[in-house]
């Protein structure tokens, strides 16, 4: 077995630790914080409570999507795990929509925490075993503040894979010491190549690949981060049209290539263009890939041609879709 196997191997059934390079921090402060965030996104963020959490999108004024983010609220402030590619772009954005009458501060906080996923069948034990008990079986994005080894940790229920693990949040300054912590008690390093296959053949959506402003979160699959009873937002309207009326015309779907394509080359069915690939990863299990399919031409199982390749279509773990 190779040592990228190994670590894939290791990242599912043992205990993989993965410092995360692609994610932002935003910290939101100030007594409006969770209404305004709530009037942003696509989830019901005014009625979680301190130690809660979720995932929510935000989306422009026409409903298509700008970011996939992760929400945990503490008693001082909310903090939104963001890609790190659009942290800048979102402090804009969100910027634009205070008012002076709002009691919300916003503030880049990326350089000062650094954020990790421990994952594995057997992450569970290692948490256990080092003290960290109260978060076993607790729902996705439930969180706390506790000690590991005496440094201050947030450890989060739950990977942004949807891999059984938890996510660690840590001062910068202390990552170090956490690290070995963590790898003296049984966790293996996971290098960003495995992370790049794992992202991949989980489904979860990346921006300037499958999150841009050409879809839609419902297309993206990521009906499990919007709340359609929660009332205004910006895109809300669009988004409630195309539920209510069952109006997504595409789904976003795994891919099973017979060779490497590049990315942005047209799916076919019968020769005519049905959707597009967004993603193509080599790996050593063959080639796999994401792309959006118009929904009449069918789903899991579809046999379909992406330029020279040809291709299955397969369902993906992080992603949900109606029946």
């Amino acid at each position: 077995m190779s040592r990228y196997s190994e670590e894939k191997q290791i990242a599912r059934q043992e205990i993989g630790l993965y410092r995360h390079t692609h994610s932002g921090v935003i910290a939101l402060s100030g007594e409006d914080r969770l209404q305004f965030l709530h009037n942003q996104t696509t989830n019901d963020i005014k009625n979680l409570k301190s130690g809660q959490g979720c995932e929510a999108v935000f989306v422009n004024s026409t409903g298509r999507m700008l970011d996939l983010a992760t929400v945990y609220v503490t008693e001082e402030n909310v903090l939104l795990l963001v890609s790190a590619k659009r942290t800048q772009f979102l402090m804009e954005w969100l910027d634009q929509y205070l008012f002076p009458m709002d009691r919300v501060s916003l503030k880049n906080v990326s350089e000062a925490y650094s954020v990790y996923s421990l994952m594995g069948e057997k992450s569970s034990e290692l948490i256990q075993n080092i003290g960290v008990s109260q978060l076993l079986e607790q729902p996705f994005a439930t969180h706390e503040m506790t000690m590991i080894n005496e440094i201050p940790v947030r450890v989060v229920a739950g990977t942004e894979l949807g891999i059984i693990g938890y996510t660690l949040i840590v001062n910068s300054q202390q990552e170090s010491a956490l690290k070995n912590t963590l790898t003296e008690a049984g966790a293996v390093m996971i290098s960003e190549a495995v992370w790049e296959e794992l992202s991949l053949e989980q489904g979860r959506p990346l921006p300037e690949f499958e999150i841009t402003e050409d879809y839609n979160p419902l297309e993206a699959g990521l009906w499990k981060a919007i709340s359609f009873d929660k009332g205004c937002y910006i895109g809300q309207e669009t988004i409630a049209r195309l539920n209510t009326y069952q109006g997504v015309k595409q789904r976003l779907w795994g891919l099973h290539l017979s060779q490497a394509v590049a990315a942005g080359t047209p799916i076919t069915l019968d020769g005519k263009k049905v959707g597009k690939l967004t993603r193509v990863l080599e790996t050593e299990a063959g080639v796999k890939g994401l792309g959006y399919i118009r929904t009449k031409a069918g789903g899991e199982g579809l046999n379909v041609a992406v330029g020279e390749a040809e291709a299955e279509v397969v369902a993906v773990p992080f992603l949900t879709h109606p029946e």
